[in-house]
């Protein structure tokens, strides 16, 4: 089974920079997007139902704004827009699908780099995902969540590290958080088949971020101990530039 996370970055400049035209022949089961930045009005027909998949979406209420959605190959059994919680709800940033005994969930953390207020935002919404995760993992379902978390976890993580102590994304207290998520029996995929490769999956539009490779690996797919052991292999797709994020591809020997 192959699972995609894409942050956009805008699901209409993404298209335009050829996303819908690469995803056929990712041989993608399902695919996770974030910060679509766009309203269902907004969306062509074939942005919200690519040939050969099914299409979910959870925006922002806020116009060109966040918003998450899911593209599956077969029909989902449920989907679930949203964790219940209004004021995270409204920001769209969370949309789940159930296949048999998985569940794909499609995650965009805030950020906080903007300034202080929305770096509380993000405390505030990491204080109230965290009983969520724990409720996820008693379900005990195969769960995969992908998406941007807007944290990179260890040195490793990010290109620049001693310059990022101090700043949103490294933050000492973000950083704990995820610790304490992957306590609780959560995986990091992609560190579990790569202890060494960086795998940063964003880059500053600023300077020659990108060029440079003076990257972050800020995008995830966090997964239950059953399917993150059957992750056979993992990649970035940089060869096309779609968003200031890279997708990142798992490929896990588990039928639903």
């Amino acid at each position: 089974m192959r699972i995609i996370s894409a942050n956009l970055n805008g699901i209409r400049s993404a298209t335009n920079k050829g996303f819908l035209d690469w995803l056929p022949g990712t041989g993608a089961d399902v695919v996770c997007l974030q910060e679509i930045k766009a309203q269902l009005s907004d969306l062509s027909a074939q942005m919200q139902a690519p040939a050969g998949y099914h299409g979910y979406f959870h925006p922002a209420e806020k116009k060109g704004y966040s918003g998450v959605g899911l593209y599956s190959r077969v029909k989902p059994d449920r989907v679930i827009e949203g964790v219940g919680i209004a004021d995270i709800d409204s920001e769209g940033r969370y949309l789940r699908a159930d296949f048999g005994r998985l569940s794909v969930i499609s995650l965009y953390l805030p950020s906080g780099s903007s300034g202080e207020e929305r770096q509380q935002v993000k405390f505030a919404f990491m204080a109230r995902f965290m009983p969520h995760m724990q409720a996820l993992m008693a379900e005990g379902r195969e769960i995969v969540l992908c998406g941007d978390w807007n944290i990179a976890h260890q040195p490793l993580d990010l290109k620049n590290w001693k310059g990022n102590l101090k700043n949103s994304g490294f933050l000492p207290e973000e950083r704990a958080w995820l610790t304490d998520v992957l306590g609780q029996g959560w995986v990091d995929v992609w560190r579990t088949l790569y202890p060494e490769a960086p795998g940063y999956t964003w880059w500053s539009n600023r300077g020659q971020a990108y060029a440079k490779d003076v990257g972050w690996r800020i995008d995830y797919h966090i997964a239950t101990p059953g399917i993150a052991a059957t992750a056979k292999v993992a990649s970035i797709f940089k060869d096309i530039k779609f968003s200031d994020h890279a997708p990142l591809t798992v490929d896990y020997d588990f039928q639903p």
